[in-house]
């Protein structure tokens, strides 16, 4: 019986391929609700979910281009340090700004170099480029 188009809860446990856990929602104790299919959530995730019964465990190995897909070079922006507000003047490599998109969206950014003619950031996910591994249980389903 398939989950598509419902409203699920789940906990969850992602890490990464060396163990690291990057996010929890049972460290939060706050399942995660989302509607299945719905491009609420990444594509791997979704497809876990889909199938699921309540109550069952799945643990999911999912490549870059099911989670957060392929690091892109194209993402990586310079701006001259003219076009830069001047509280920023300051800011250091790997530090996260919040930049706007034409639509109005935000868009995180991580500081990646940073020379007295220009900053550069990177506007890739964090997690873009990685193998993700998920310990998911889902916990009920609303038609």
């Amino acid at each position: 019986m398939s989950n598509e188009g419902k409203k699920v809860k789940v906990h969850y446990v992602g890490t990464l391929d060396d163990g690291t856990k990057f996010d929890s929602s049972r460290d939060r104790n706050e399942p995660l609700g989302f509607t299945c299919m719905a491009g609420q959530m990444i594509a791997g995730f979704d497809k876990a979910v889909r199938d699921m019964e309540v109550g069952q465990t799945a643990n999911v190995h999912l490549e870059p281009e099911e989670a957060y897909g392929e690091r892109r070079e194209d993402l990586i922006q310079e701006f001259p340090m003219s076009q830069v507000p001047e509280q920023m003047h300051g800011i250091k490599v790997g530090e996260k700004v919040m930049l706007q998109s034409p639509q109005g969206l935000p868009v995180p950014a991580t500081v990646c170099k940073v020379t007295p003619e220009a900053i550069s950031l990177d506007l890739n996910h964090e997690m873009a480029g990685k193998a993700l591994n998920f310990e998911i249980e889902l916990l009920e389903v609303e038609d």
